[in-house]
């Protein structure tokens, strides 16, 4: 539990995500699918032998690719051909990037070149406030492209019954493990 201390003082002032950063298997082939396929730009790339924040020996490239609200998706390649492995405790349809495209027919074009690039898409699926396709990139790393399909008035009444609904849900999760543990 956090210390309600800092629960008092002012919230951090997130503005928005940066970037999102994962280990790369090969930074070429990795920017192919997210430059060439995605259309994302490749934007910023930063190579070290050491680690800044711990100082720690480890050749690396660090690759960033925009997208269109500034914001990055970035890739370290650690120069040994090895993808990060999946959580061995977590189904693959969990760890996911959900990145959003502007409309039905963006996603639906999306869909059409990736699968024309012999990319295995699912979808589209229809989440009731959104749609999205799911597919993953050259690294193993699940993707969705997702587009919102009701109006933002909609999401605002959803966001009034969030903190219940998430309330409703720890109940049944206490539930759930008194069942399991008998």
């Amino acid at each position: 539990m956090p210390d309600e201390t800092a629960i008092a003082a002012p919230p951090v002032p997130v503005q928005g995500l940066h970037h999102f950063a994962w280990r790369c298997r090969d930074s070429e082939e990795t920017r192919r699918f997210y430059e060439d396929l995605l259309g994302l730009p490749l934007t910023h790339v930063i190579k070290s032998d050491h680690v800044p924040s711990t100082g720690e020996y480890c050749p690396y490239v660090h690759i960033f690719f925009q997208m269109r609200d500034g914001s990055y998706i970035a890739f370290f390649d650690l120069g040994d051909d090895i993808a990060a492995l999946p959580s061995p405790n977590t189904p693959a349809w969990v760890n996911h990037i959900a990145l959003r495209v502007e409309s039905v027919e963006a996603l639906m074009a999306a869909k059409s070149r990736l699968e024309a690039a012999g990319v295995e898409v699912l979808g589209p699926t229809d989440h009731h406030i959104i749609a999205s396709i799911y597919f993953f990139d050259p690294n193993g790393i699940r993707l969705e492209l997702t587009t919102p399909t009701v109006p933002p008035s909609e999401m605002d009444a959803h966001a009034l019954k969030a903190r219940a609904a998430l309330d409703a849900w720890s109940g049944r999760k206490a539930e759930l493990r008194r069942a399991a543990h008998g």
